[in-house]
């Protein structure tokens, strides 16, 4: 549906020569290949820098620190490695650590080939998104850095972009696609919607079913009383515990989608909720979800009790507050708006500007 092209197949031929060859790294992480997906769509707008995806699979080495994985393939498997042959790209997209030294390996390889335009010898750009750390950041043309993410209060280096929160793929025209599919699927449910999208447990922090119940009843009232209807999406860190808990305790209507009793084949609306939401509620332990419910320009809410966010989240909430994309959450509803989030655009556009100065 969205323009990728992950096939192998691929390779063997050439891009039209008016265009740069373009390459994602797709690792096994969900929310890196959503970021990286989420900036080459945003810079393939109307078609004009389609991209070939690149899916990056590692072996148990793949966990060493970069300073020893350097530019090189060190903890890459050997199906990854074969996939990634001439003809060279122009531009590779990328997120997270991991795959910067994959990213590196390919700039250091690619002197030997052609460029797009027939000329030797030219550098790929390397757009990385999230801070791949100070081991061969110079390599990198431009790495957009969440202000949440990483403070540098000795400034950043040049090819550093600030963003806000974290970029994703859903841009206006997937949720229009979306809206108008997913509305004749949710017609039978009261408006307005509140959207609720729950994370759960992290590393840092756990997600008791205390607050899953207190976030669940808080909706459900908000949803009573304006005679519409909940819809509810948890996510893979959420748990059986807490799914059971969030389905006990709402009492409006509800549409569900439970990660934890998903059904194989079946759709998930989780987009079509973005999409739809007259008003959302996320809980704040995802960078992912909270910045894909800001795409929606109505009201959106963020739970986030003070032993439930590490200081990382809760330093993108202020800054989501502080923009108006976003306001906590005490359980009241008072609808407003902001202009839609999506840092995929402003790393697009500055992608675009390498293209055009360097290639």
């Amino acid at each position: 549906m969205y323009p990728g092209i992950s096939s192998p197949q691929f390779d063997a031929v050439t891009t039209q020569t008016s265009s740069p060859l373009i390459w994602v790294l797709i690792d096994d992480r969900p929310g890196n290949a959503g970021q990286a997906l989420g900036v080459a769509e945003a810079l393939n707008v109307a078609g004009a820098r389609p991209f070939i995806e690149k899916h990056i699979r590692y072996s148990s080495l793949g966990k060493l620190p970069n300073i020893v994985r350097g530019s090189s393939l060190i903890g890459v498997t050997d199906d990854s490695v074969a996939a990634l042959v001439a003809p060279w790209p122009d531009v590779v997209i990328a997120a997270g650590r991991r795959t910067a030294p994959v990213a590196r390996w390919i700039k250091k390889v690619s002197h030997l080939r052609q460029g797009f335009d027939g000329q030797a010898g030219k550098n790929v750009i390397l757009a990385q998104i999230m801070n791949p750390g100070a081991v061969g950041a110079a390599d990198f043309d431009l790495i957009a850095i969440p202000n949440h993410d990483c403070e540098r209060p000795d400034g950043d280096l040049p090819n550093a972009l600030r963003i806000t929160g974290a970029p994703h793929r859903f841009s206006p025209a997937r949720l229009a696609a979306e809206s108008k599919l997913w509305t004749p699927r949710l017609a039978h449910m009261p408006r307005p919607y509140f959207a609720l999208l729950v994370g759960g447990a992290t590393r840092q922090r756990p997600f008791p079913s205390g607050l899953a119940a207190d976030v669940g009843a808080k909706v459900s009232a908000m949803a009573k009383v304006a005679g519409g209807s909940v819809l509810l999406s948890t996510s893979r860190r959420t748990g059986p515990e807490a799914e059971a808990v969030l389905t006990a305790v709402i009492d409006a209507p509800v549409q569900a989608f439970l990660w934890g009793k998903r059904e194989e084949g079946a759709d998930n609306p989780y987009a079509g909720f973005l999409a739809l939401a007259d008003a959302m509620v996320v809980t704040g332990d995802s960078v992912s979800m909270c910045s894909e419910a800001c795409a929606n320009p109505g009201s959106v809410y963020i739970y986030a009790p003070a032993d439930m966010v590490s200081p990382k989240h809760a330093r993108l909430h202020r800054e989501l507050y502080a923009l108006g994309a976003a306001r906590p959450f005490d359980g009241m509803h008072t609808p407003f708006s902001h202009a839609p989030l999506n840092a995929a655009t402003a790393v697009a556009g500055r992608i675009e500007e390498l293209i055009t100065k360097k290639l």
